[in-house]
């Protein structure tokens, strides 16, 4: 199923990236399955218990105040509507004043979404919409460059330690440093290499996802501290509001900075650190599981090499077959794949020598000569237009071919060759990635 270059087993072709993405999918139904299960096996004796408890209180209730239980239940819609629009039993801070209003919109462009405020009219209801299409746009670049800041100092930090540890190992017996001259001398030797080896020398995946959910762990246990004092939250509650908020999956069944007075806490202190521990914490959370997708793609890669077995051993050589089908290309049609066997190297050359000049001069390629011609592959273009999103500058095709994580988009490609996972000098090993 996930022979790169054809199927030589089945029936017919498959992409790389297509069974990649058949196998997220798979993996994500069966994910959700098996939380589904555990979620019900947990939660559902408590929802029973609830409903027990609800009825023999409403009964109860209806009976001691001779009220019938279609008043009642009227009353209790009417709350609900009134619930909707803000109003609760206890006393709570007004939801569309000034700051309010900011706390929503704060919920809304970070996609937290906790539910508690909502507009209730239809201007409100309209303008969201417009609002929330370029707020949200706008906080996911955010974070995006936050991300690359993120890996780019974590990059620094581990390079430098890792030449520091490299210049202990290579210090004479002696403890003195190498003058100049013999320097020299060792750099036509083995220095060259190791030099070559340090500037070409990135950080792993799993010391970056080490780091990223050190500092959310840190966060969110000092944001919990504060909760736990200020909102009177136990410090498991805390820590799980902590994930909610900073996941952005926001139930709303936890909400902070919602009292109208916190006694004993200065006000204004404790909303200036709400605002930034949620800052901070989803800042940090999105860099994570944006990291974590990195190792779930080299699981996956994995997968689909040892998928890739039996199809390798029907032939007895990796060279042509007569009966092996050619790599399917989903930018030209059949008959010019026919024609040509399409190649990343050569399009990348013929590319770059005559789309130099369009682009000097402006002009459009237009579709049915990029068709014929087939001068760019698929995957070149979904580089180009990362590198053009990222500012990155283009790199050889022949390893966008190679490399599982070049070619991304977003988040995949402001880390694509900037962790040692990545890099496209792993590709010749990608046949054994861990």
């Amino acid at each position: 199923m996930a022979c790169r270059s054809g199927s030589c087993c089945g029936s017919g072709p498959i992409n790389e990236d297509n069974a990649r993405f058949l196998l997220l999918a798979l993996f994500i139904i069966i994910y959700l399955l098996c939380g589904a299960a555990v979620f019900s096996a947990l939660e559902q004796p408590k929802e029973r218990e609830a409903k027990e408890r609800w009825a023999q209180r409403f009964e109860h209730f209806s009976q001691r105040h001779n009220l019938s239980k279609k008043d009642l239940n009227n009353f209790l819609r009417d709350y609900e509507e009134a619930n909707l629009a803000g109003i609760r039993v206890d006393t709570v801070r007004p939801r569309w004043d000034f700051t309010g209003a900011f706390y929503f919109v704060g919920t809304v462009v970070s996609t937290i979404g906790f539910g508690m405020t909502t507009p209730a009219t239809i201007g409100g209801k309209v303008f969201l919409m417009v609002y929330g299409l370029l707020g949200c746009a706008a906080t996911i670049l955010f974070f995006n460059l936050f991300l690359e800041r993120v890996i780019t100092v974590i990059a620094v930090v581990l390079k430098s330690c890792h030449e520091r540890r490299h210049n202990k190992a290579v210090l004479p017996p002696n403890g003195h440093q190498v003058s100049g001259g013999n320097r020299a001398d060792g750099a036509g030797g083995g220095g060259g290499v190791k030099g070559q080896d340090l500037a070409g020398w990135k950080p792993s995946v799993y010391c970056v996802m080490l780091i990223l959910g050190a500092a959310a762990i840190l966060v969110s246990c000092c944001a919990s501290f504060m909760y736990t004092a200020a909102e009177g939250w136990g410090y498991l509650d805390s820590l799980y509001f902590c994930f909610v908020a900073f996941s952005t999956i926001g139930f709303g069944d936890m909400v902070s900075s919602q009292r109208v007075v916190y006694e004993g806490h200065a006000m204004v202190a404790y909303r200036l650190g709400n605002f930034f521990f949620i800052l901070t914490g989803v800042c940090c959370i999105y860099s994570l599981f944006n990291v974590i997708s990195i190792v779930i793609k080299q699981v996956l890669n994995w997968l689909l090499v040892r998928l890739e077995v039996p199809c390798r051993c029907c032939l007895p050589s990796r060279g042509h077959h007569p009966h092996r089908r050619p790599r399917r290309n989903v930018v030209a049609p059949g008959h010019l794949r026919a024609r040509r066997d399409p190649s990343i190297e050569t399009d990348a050359i013929n590319e770059s020598e005559t789309d130099a000049g369009r682009r000097m001069s402006g002009e459009m390629i237009s579709m049915r000569d990029f068709l014929a011609a087939n001068k760019v592959n698929l995957a070149i273009m979904q580089k180009q237009l990362s590198e053009m999103a990222i500012g990155h500058p283009r790199q050889s095709a022949s390893s966008s071919r190679q490399n599982g994580f070049s070619g991304g988009v977003g988040a995949l490609g402001i880390m694509n060759n900037r962790l040692a996972e990545t890099s496209v000098d792993r590709a010749e090993n990608r046949l054994n990635p861990f």
